[in-house]
C-alpha cells in the first residue's frame, strides 16, 4: 500500500472516529448539580452521565425540593449560585426561576419526540420523565373506581386514603389541578373529607395503607403501587379517565452557569435515548415517546394527561394548601 493511500485512510479514520462522539469530547471541567433526587438515584444519574461525557467531574447537591429551592433563593439573593444544573420534581417551581430570569433558554434544542407538555414552551426546562398520581385499591375491596368523581360516592365513606399536599409535593400539584376543573373542583376535597377519608404525610403511608388492608383504597403516585403489585402485594392501580396530574421531575439549566457546554451536555443527556432508558430502568413513565414502559407497566396501558397550568399552579399553590388543611386539619 502505497504511503499516499495509508495516509488518506488514517485521515478518514481519524475523522470518523471525531464525528463519533463529538458532544462527549468537547464537554469537560466541573459542573455542580442541586437536585432532589433520592440518593442512590442521583449517584446513579451521575454516573451513567459520565459513561458519556467522562471528563466532565459532577459534585451534587442533594435534598428536598423545598430546601433545594431556598438555597437557590438565598444564594441568588446573596449574589449567585454556584449552581450549573438543576433536577427537580415539579415544573411550578421552575416557572418561579423562569420568571425571575435564573434559568438559561436552550433555544436550539430539539424537542420532537416527547410527550406533549412535557417541556417548556420557551425551552428553559424539560421533563425527564413522568410519575402520575391515580387511585390504587386492595384486590379485597368490593369496588373497582375508574375515575376520580367515584370516590365522592358513598360507597368509598371511610375507606380512602390519600398523600397530604402539605407534605408530598405531588400530591399538592394534584391539588391545585383538580381545583381548578369545573368537573370536579373543591367539592372533590370537601366530599372526601366529609365522607371520612384521611390525609396521611406522604405517598409511602398511602401504600402500607391500602396494601395491608386498613384502608380499601388510596390517591398515590403510580410507581409505587404497581411496583408493589408487582412485588406480590393484594394492590392495583388506575389511571382515572378524567386524566391523571403528572410530576415531570424537569431539569433546567442556571442562566449563570460558569460551564454551559457541560450543562447542554447534562440536558442532552437526560433526554437522550440512554437518559430515557434510565428512567425506565429505575422505574418511571419515559419522557419520550416511543420508549419501552417500565416492567410495572404493561404496553399499551392507556395513559390521559391532565393539562397542567404551571403558572396558576405557583400563583393559587399556597392558598390552596391553606384551604386543604381547612378542610382535612393541618
Amino acid at each position: 500500500m502505497s504511503l499516499r493511500k495509508m495516509t488518506f485512510k488514517l485521515a478518514v479514520a481519524l475523522t470518523v472516529a471525531g464525528l463519533a462522539a463529538p458532544g462527549a469530547m468537547a464537554q469537560s471541567g466541573d459542573l455542580m448539580l442541586y437536585t432532589s433526587q433520592p440518593d442512590k438515584k442521583a449517584a446513579k444519574t451521575v454516573e451513567a452521565f459520565r459513561e458519556v461525557y467522562p471528563d466532565v467531574k459532577v459534585t451534587i447537591f442533594r435534598s428536598g425540593t423545598v430546601e433545594v429551592m431556598s438555597k437557590l433563593a438565598a444564594e441568588f439573593a446573596g449574589g449567585g449560585s454556584p449552581a450549573d444544573v438543576l433536577l427537580i420534581a415539579d415544573a411550578a417551581n421552575m416557572e418561579s426561576l423562569k420568571a425571575g430570569g435564573k434559568l438559561y433558554a436552550y433555544t436550539d434544542f430539539d424537542t420532537s419526540g416527547y410527550r406533549a407538555g412535557v417541556i417548556d414552551d420557551g425551552k428553559t426546562y424539560f421533563g425527564t420523565k413522568l410519575i402520575t398520581t391515580g387511585i390504587a385499591f386492595n384486590t379485597k375491596a368490593a369496588e373497582r373506581p375508574t375515575s376520580w368523581a367515584e370516590l365522592m360516592g358513598d360507597k368509598y365513606k371511610g375507606q380512602i386514603a390519600m398523600p397530604s399536599p402539605l407534605y408530598s409535593g405531588a400530591a399538592a400539584l394534584m391539588l391545585s389541578t383538580i381545583v381548578a376543573r369545573d368537573d370536579l373542583g373543591w367539592k372533590f376535597y370537601e366530599t372526601l373529607a366529609n365522607n371520612g377519608a384521611v390525609a396521611v404525610r406522604g405517598n409511602g403511608a398511602v401504600l402500607k395503607s391500602v396494601a395491608g388492608g386498613e384502608k380499601s383504597y388510596g390517591i398515590i403516585v403510580d410507581f409505587m403501587a404497581l411496583n408493589e403489585k408487582k412485588k406480590g402485594a393484594p394492590i392495583d392501580f388506575v389511571f382515572p379517565k378524567e386524566g391523571v396530574p403528572a410530576v415531570t421531575e424537569p431539569v433546567a439549566i442556571i442562566a449563570s452557569t460558569g460551564n454551559l457546554e457541560a450543562a447542554k451536555a447534562f440536558v442532552d443527556f437526560l433526554m437522550s435515548d440512554k437518559g430515557q432508558k434510565l428512567a425506565v430502568a429505575q422505574g418511571f413513565i419515559p419522557a419520550k415517546e416511543g420508549m419501552k414502559n417500565p416492567d410495572w407497566l404493561p404496553e399499551g396501558t392507556p395513559i390521559k394527561l391532565m393539562p397542567i397550568d404551571t403558572n396558576a399552579v405557583l400563583a393559587n399553590g399556597a392558598n390552596d394548601k391553606k384551604r386543604f388543611a381547612e378542610i382535612f386539619g393541618g
